[in-house]
């Protein structure tokens, strides 16, 4: 499974949960609220390790492209017609900033990355 889903998988799993613990803590049920904040405290550590793992391959992907020799930022016209443009450079990467990775990048316009130049 993709780490995106199984975040989304277990954010709403976690929803649900406090939806339980609030429901069983209205009724008075502390049994069953206990248990639903035990299972909540289970599930909140295993979300932070899926999001430090996420973080980690968006760091390495980040590092990756940083490493191609060449780099620059593309016209709008390269913009407008980025299929030509992927098609005539090979191994182009192209980083829009606010995208994940070019937020972690820290890019300010649309960049191309490539092992030539172009």
């Amino acid at each position: 499974m993709n780490l995106k889903q199984e975040l989304q998988r277990m954010n709403n799993r976690l929803d649900k949960l406090r939806r339980k613990r609030a429901g069983a803590k209205e009724r008075g049920d502390e049994a069953i609220a206990a248990q639903a904040s035990e299972e909540i405290e289970t599930l909140t550590k295993k979300l932070t390790k899926v999001k430090n793992q996420q973080q980690r391959q968006l760091a390495q992907k980040g590092t990756d492209v940083k490493s191609l020799p060449f780099k620059r930022a593309l016209t709008k016209a390269e913009q407008a017609d980025m299929g030509k443009l992927k098609k005539s450079v090979k191994g182009l990467v192209v980083v829009h900033p606010m995208t994940a990775l070019g937020r972690e990048m820290g890019i300010t316009e649309v960049t191309g990355f490539a092992p030539k130049a172009f």
